[in-house]
Parts: C-alpha cells; structure tokens; sequence
C-alpha cells in the first residue's frame, strides 16, 4: 500500500511524485495487459544483461525469455542463436 503525497511536498514537486507512485502502483497490481519488448531475432540485446525477461521476437512470432545466459524460445525450448 502506498502512502499519499505529504502536505509538505513543494507543489512543483507533487506532480513527479504521483507519476512515479501511479507508475508503482500499476506495477504491484496491474489492471490490464502490458506489451512485450518486441525485437527481430538479429536485434535481441544480450541475454546476460536480462536475466528472466521475455521479448515478442517479431521476426519468428515467438516470446523468448533471458535465461541470464541464452534467449530461450517459448515454444521449444531452444536457444536461439
């Protein structure tokens, strides 16, 4: 649970702060679906650098997940190279 903003907050302040907790508050409940990073295959940044993150790769219409070392395909479980 999120606290409100204070009355002591500056008011040029306030706006940023609420942004920021109505940003973290979508992330604790989210109340719809989000997209996924979408890349083709030759874009995909390294994996090590994404540990369990998934991306849609457009290219072979598939999600992939960072397994930290590798891009994993979803649908079979291979590596994509």
């Amino acid at each position: 649970m999120l606290h409100p903003i204070g009355p002591g907050v500056p008011e040029a302040l306030r706006a940023l702060l609420k942004s920021f907790r109505d940003a973290i508050e979508g992330l604790q409940v989210p109340g719809e679906p989000k997209p996924v990073f979408a890349v083709a295959q030759a874009g995909l940044p390294p994996a090590a650098n994404h540990p369990n993150c998934v991306a849609l790769v457009s290219d072979l219409n598939i999600l992939a997940h960072s397994d930290g070392v590798h891009w994993i395909r979803q649908d079979t479980g291979a590596v994509i190279v």
